[in-house]
């Protein structure tokens, strides 16, 4: 029998969202292959996004957006939906965080992503 593994979906991640035309909106992905839910900060000096990495100085240390689907830029930058602000709810279960950041790398980019008006659950 064939063994099916359900890995992360586009949107997959959120509970309830205000009004999706207010809180989601076309990013630009630096790098990296990314999944869905994935939390991400934003380059300061480019404004483009990419996985939040506690540990940057780049303004990715700084977790403001969660990635709605899939994004390949490992061959250069892409578009993609991001749910960049709030009022929104997602499950703190379903969020992908790159690297293995420590419980308190996560409560900060949790509390991060309130002050966007993204509610951590």
């Amino acid at each position: 029998m064939t063994t099916l593994t359900e890995t992360t979906h586009p949107g997959g991640f959120l509970v309830w969202e205000a009004f999706r035309d207010y809180t989601r909106e076309t990013v630009t992905v630096a790098s990296g292959t990314i999944d869905p839910g994935t939390v991400l900060g934003k380059i300061t000096a480019s404004g483009k996004y990419a996985a939040h990495d506690p540990a940057a100085v780049d303004g990715t240390e700084t977790a403001v957006a969660v990635l709605w689907g899939k994004a390949d830029a490992s061959g250069g930058e892409v578009v993609a939906v991001a749910l960049i602000r709030g009022p929104a709810v997602v499950n703190r279960h379903d969020l992908v965080f790159a690297g293995t950041p420590t419980e308190g790398e996560i409560t900060a980019a949790h509390a991060a992503l309130l002050a966007v008006g993204i509610l951590v659950r």
